[in-house]
């Protein structure tokens, strides 16, 4: 089947729709556009296609009302401007949805949510529970009370999480350029449309371009999200949101926007968790030798391998393996705490017991717990 169309029939996507396109001009929501999108993802239910809304829009939306015209900047002015906008965003989406008889859910995540696994799994089960019932989650990030240490940077990373978190075949992510193009359409009007790609292709690293005044993302994070969900092996669609029935184009395997092509073997539950994991803990420098072992075979990280450490983790926690020029190879999660680590890098695992003067694993990071970036 045409990849299009193989995309268009999955049934099960996550729509993100960014700031630019929620609001107008910043003054406030545009709910004309908003019902429409809602008709459109109404649609797709109809047609049996579960439905996860990641929304953008919340500091946008209470922007106006309290009488601001520029996003502030400092953290406790936007955690109390999404506070006031969060109300008007959510009461603009149960309206929409509920003309269709569809019921909405309000999703509010934090970076904390995802990291620990015990409420990775409890955000998961929600999720699909909702899903089940035939509601549409509305997910935001909590803005109201994450901190700067701990957000997720943007929504785009957030929509390709809840992906993963919810094995999504299909991310739509609607902006308001009409996909991915080979250069800044609003400074080169020779910039060509990319119709479709392999998300990984390194290639597409220098074509991407910065974010507007509302939102946080531009087209880096929408290729860095594309890549986040190509892990769980979903494909991801980034389209106009003003092209007329965008979401009905996609469905039917019209070439609107830019298909980024999953072309990877979709990981275990476990993995995605670890490899949408952003909240690091620490990093192991390790060699050459141990880095090439990771790549070619997916073997498990022994403490003889690691040059260095970085941070302060204790066991459990997820590190990142990184080579020694500083690029990331893997992460997944501890065996040993940071000044357990300093003490056993460069040794052999038979060493570690008369070493540490006792032993938890032989490995530092054992396979299963462990995936390549």
């Amino acid at each position: 089947m045409d990849k299009r169309k193989q995309a268009g029939q999955s049934r099960r996507w996550v729509i993100k729709i960014g700031s630019a396109l929620l609001t107008d001009d910043g003054v406030g929501l545009h709910r004309a556009r908003i019902e429409g999108w809602v008709a459109q993802m109404a649609a797709l239910r109809r047609e049996g296609v579960e439905v996860v809304l990641v929304s953008s829009g919340a500091v946008a939306a209470g922007m106006p009302r309290l009488g601001m015209r520029e996003r502030p900047h400092a953290l406790h002015e936007l955690q109390a401007v999404a506070a006031v906008g969060q109300m008007s965003l959510i009461q603009t989406w149960e309206s929409a949805f509920s003309r269709f008889d569809l019921h909405t859910a309000q999703v509010l995540l934090t970076h904390d949510d995802l990291s620990s696994r015990q409420r990775y799994l409890n955000a998961r089960s929600s999720l699909r529970t909702l899903l089940d019932y035939g509601v549409v989650p509305v997910v935001n990030e909590n803005d109201t009370v994450v901190t700067e240490e701990i957000r997720f940077g943007d929504n785009d990373t957030l929509a390709a999480l809840v992906t993963n978190l919810v094995e999504a075949e299909l991310l739509v992510v609607l902006t308001d350029q009409d996909g991915l193009f080979d250069g800044d359409p609003r400074r080169n009007a020779n910039a060509k449309l990319i119709r479709e790609a392999q998300a990984n292709d390194a290639g597409l690293d220098a074509m991407v371009g910065g974010g507007g005044e509302l939102g946080r993302g531009g087209m880096v994070t929408k290729l860095r999200a594309a890549r986040l969900a190509a892990r769980s092996g979903a494909n991801t669609i980034i389209a106009g949101g003003m092209h007329d029935d965008v979401l009905g184009c996609i469905r039917r395997g019209d070439e609107v926007g830019t298909l980024l092509v999953a072309d990877t073997v979709p990981l275990s539950a476990r993995k995605q968790w670890l490899a949408g994991h952003l909240q690091l803990r620490g990093r192991l420098v390790i060699d050459a030798g141990a880095a090439e072992v990771l790549r070619r075979d997916g073997r498990s990280l022994l403490a003889v391998g690691v040059r260095g450490v970085e941070g302060e983790f204790h066991r459990g926690d997820v590190v990142a393996c990184v080579d020694e020029a500083g690029r990331e190879i893997a992460r997944g999660l501890v065996n040993y705490n940071h000044d357990e680590v300093a003490r056993i890098q460069g040794q052999p695992s038979e060493k570690i017991e008369s070493i540490l003067g006792y032993i938890d694993e032989p490995e530092l990071i054992h396979r299963d717990n462990l995936v390549l970036v």
